[in-house]
């Protein structure tokens, strides 16, 4: 079936496109004397509606004389990939009432069953945390109106304001629902919340959800575990959520970020990264080091975590390798000196001593402290990199150093700020310290959108990587000190 088309019907007799307000075949044309009128008035300016569709016709045209490549900038384009950017660079957005300070500092979305009067049925999920400590779930659509005493948040647009209601309504994701007991207060700050890594197919089913909190002065960071292998249900009271979680590790150190692979999960501290296996609590470290780990994740094997340190370093750590136990002296782990990154006038080289069983081939160095880092799926050897420079890249782990692609306008000194690639894998998103929301093409580096509609940092964000009956779509949530966004592409 040809694709859908904004202001425009398909023929399937005739084979093409055609405008939905073309005139009638046949019928007359306006008189002399309206035509003199209208020629006397200056032309109207074009709408950017006017300029979007005039842009689309001139591809669909294009298109159906060259098959599906189109010249744009005198490059050879592929016409789909060409109408996606120009969706991107549209996105309708929508600002939800009273989740202020609840998705700061991670947010997930998932597909799980629910039971309710009706029976069991798979609807979206998100939780989220708090730098404040909370940890929720909420639902997404109609199944929490079943929700005893539940907290309604509707959906406000904020961008942009022109857009006719229909439009809107029609992309919208509509309300959100938290039922009475999906709030839990952590003991400190909520640090990271993440899926198992083999997740994010149609048909699988996680079997948990980690949740890492970062610590404070009086005691380190924990590891908790939450069942999402049984149906969430809508009448259990306040005991709901907090039933489903368990701690199962403490540690004494700070924990700023986490991955989990299976029954597996790697920890980044401030002290170096540990490994837990989630069915046992048993912990090791694979790494240790002065610098702290701001970001890592699992590749996907299974077999490698990359790791972003605090001083810009990025590094590769084997974990089949022999590891050192918590309670293990005799045990050490493999010494390396890593070279820091150049900064300003300073020519003289600099080291920083690192344990673990690392691919010092592999060591790749940011020019200040890496905030996130993003693997891509379709080409396993690469990911994005961000710094809290404003420096955002693409790199190829097989070879040091390997500078693929690098994106401009990101505006960071200080913050940890996420970044969101679709699922295509073709755009990313990331929110700035200037309040503004950008998204770039991964392949050109082309930066595709960038405005200004919050009050707040967007620190969170995430895309849906999967199917939720017919609810699948192009849309991406953010989180923010101001509350949650959705950022509808589509």
């Amino acid at each position: 079936m040809p694709q859908d088309l904004p202001g425009f019907y398909y023929d399937a007799e005739k084979n093409r496109y055609f405008p939905v307000k073309s005139p009638i075949p046949g019928s007359s044309s306006r008189n002399s004397s309206s035509a003199s009128t209208s020629a006397q008035k200056p032309p109207p300016k074009p709408s950017n509606k006017t300029k979007y569709a005039a842009k689309v016709v001139k591809m669909l045209h294009v298109r159906e004389l060259c098959a599906n490549s189109i010249s744009c900038n005198k490059k050879k384009v592929n016409f789909q990939e060409q109408y996606q950017k120009i969706q991107t660079s549209k996105p309708i957005i929508w600002k939800y009432q009273g989740t202020q300070r609840i998705a700061d500092a991670a947010l997930e979305h998932i597909c799980l069953d629910v039971q309710t009067p009706n029976g069991l049925i798979k609807t979206e999920i998100l939780l989220t945390g708090g730098l404040n400590g909370t940890f929720c779930c909420y639902e997404v659509g109609s199944i929490g109106e079943h929700a005893i005493n539940g907290l309604q948040c509707m959906p406000n647009l904020v961008h942009p304001m022109n857009i006719e209601k229909e439009t809107a309504s029609l992309k919208s994701p509509g309300l959100i629902w938290r039922p009475i007991g999906a709030l839990v207060q952590m003991p400190s700050n909520v640090s990271c919340i993440n899926l198992p890594r083999n997740y994010h197919s149609i048909d699988s089913s996680p079997s948990h959800a980690l949740i890492t909190t970062l610590g404070s002065e009086s005691s380190g960071g924990s590891v908790y575990s939450m069942n999402i292998s049984d149906p969430l249900e809508y009448d259990l009271g306040v005991a709901m959520l907090s039933r489903r979680i368990d701690e199962i590790s403490r540690f004494k150190s700070t924990i700023w970020t986490s991955d989990s692979n299976g029954n597996q999960a790697v920890i980044g501290t401030n002290v170096g990264v540990a490994l837990v296996n989630i069915d046992s609590g048993r912990k090791s470290w694979i790494c240790r080091s002065k610098s702290d780990v701001l970001s890592l994740q699992f590749d996907s094997s299974g077999n490698n975590v990359l790791c972003g340190f605090r001083n810009g370093s990025i590094v590769n750590i084997d974990i089949r390798q022999k590891s050192q136990d918590f309670h293990d002296t005799n045990t050490i782990l493999p010494r390396h000196q890593i070279p820091l990154p150049s900064r300003g006038q300073k020519r003289e080289k600099q080291w920083f001593e690192l344990r673990g069983n690392i691919h010092q081939s592999r060591t790749i160095s940011m020019p200040s402290s890496v905030s996130c880092l993003a693997g891509l799926k379709t080409y396993d050897d690469y990911f994005l990199a961000s710094s809290m420079d404003g420096t955002i890249r693409l790199y190829d782990h097989r070879f040091r150093g390997a500078l693929v692609q690098f994106y401009e306008g990101h505006v960071n000194s200080h913050t940890r700020i996420q970044i969101g690639v679709d699922p295509s894998e073709r755009f990313f998103m990331s929110g700035g310290e200037d309040l503004c929301l950008r998204v770039w093409s991964i392949k050109s580096g082309e930066m595709l959108y960038e405005d200004k509609f919050m009050k707040s940092v967007a620190t969170s964000v995430c895309w849906p990587l999967t199917r939720c009956g017919n609810r699948f779509g192009g849309g991406a949530w953010l989180g923010s000190q101001e509350g949650m966004f959705y950022v509808n592409t589509i």
